[in-house]
């Protein structure tokens, strides 16, 4: 029987008098990637960061490698690596430095920090201030530091955003390596393609909860060779339709 890395049970989030995610329960295998899809506000975002410990859940557990925040706060924070939506970097420093301060912090080495910027392209500009890069550049600095202590459990927020083409494919190519090593990656992204390419599972989420939920061959089998664009189609009542290879409208 394969260990759950990552538990949550019945969890839920309220702030004041709103229910902001509503009871939510899933698991992930080592190797494995869960794609959290959906509009703005539907609630990734902040399942990502009761994850990462940055929020604490109103009621339900979540467990990392069987480690709850709650309970080993040190312990919980070593099993994860986090990459957020964006970050505000120290004003003048270059890459290599501020993955550098990173790592020493992690207990990270050198060697490290240069074999990290190598994989994810900014080894030629590592010498660069940071406030100088493009949105993407920027992602791609989150993306590495979040893998630098090589951590069981990749959380990442819309780690796409602002990526060319180019580095999309190229992101593709490093999550699937990163599971390939067996990191579990739990990932929120508006790009389905992104989604469909890499993810294991995938949940679409409204309004804090779940509504449907499933392997990428699930939605196809259930919305047609479109799979996941015809799924949020359906789910999510837009204009349009996408056809499936039969010819039938989704």
């Amino acid at each position: 029987m394969d260990k759950h890395v990552l538990t949550l049970n019945k969890v839920a989030k309220r702030i004041q008098k709103q229910q902001i995610i509503h009871s939510v329960d899933f698991s992930l295998n080592q190797g494995q990637a869960l794609a959290l899809c959906g509009g703005n506000g539907a609630g990734k975002s902040t399942i990502l960061r009761m994850i990462a410990g940055i929020l604490q859940p109103s009621s339900g557990s979540i467990e990392v490698n069987g480690v709850s925040w709650k309970h080993d706060r040190q312990g919980y924070a070593e099993q994860i690596g986090y990459m957020p939506d964006d970050y505000r970097f120290g004003q003048g420093l270059s890459a290599e430095e501020t993955l550098t301060f990173w790592a020493s912090l992690r207990k990270v080495s050198k060697d490290r920090v240069q074999d990290i910027l190598n994989m994810v392209g900014l080894y030629e500009v590592r010498n660069k201030s940071v406030s100088s890069f493009s949105k993407g550049m920027r992602q791609r600095l989150l993306f590495a530091q979040a893998l630098l202590t090589k951590p069981p459990l990749l959380i990442m927020d819309e780690p796409t955003n602002g990526l060319d083409p180019y580095w999309l494919e190229s992101f593709i190519t490093l999550v699937r390596a990163a599971k390939m090593e067996g990191h579990t990656i739990i990932f929120s992204t508006h790009q389905l393609e992104i989604a469909e390419a890499v993810a294991d599972h995938v949940i679409f989420l409204k309004e804090g909860r779940v509504m449907e939920e499933g392997t990428v061959n699930d939605f196809r089998q259930s919305y047609g060779s479109h799979g996941l664009q015809s799924a949020f189609h359906r789910l999510f009542g837009l204009p349009g339709s996408i056809q499936s290879n039969g010819g039938e409208t989704r």
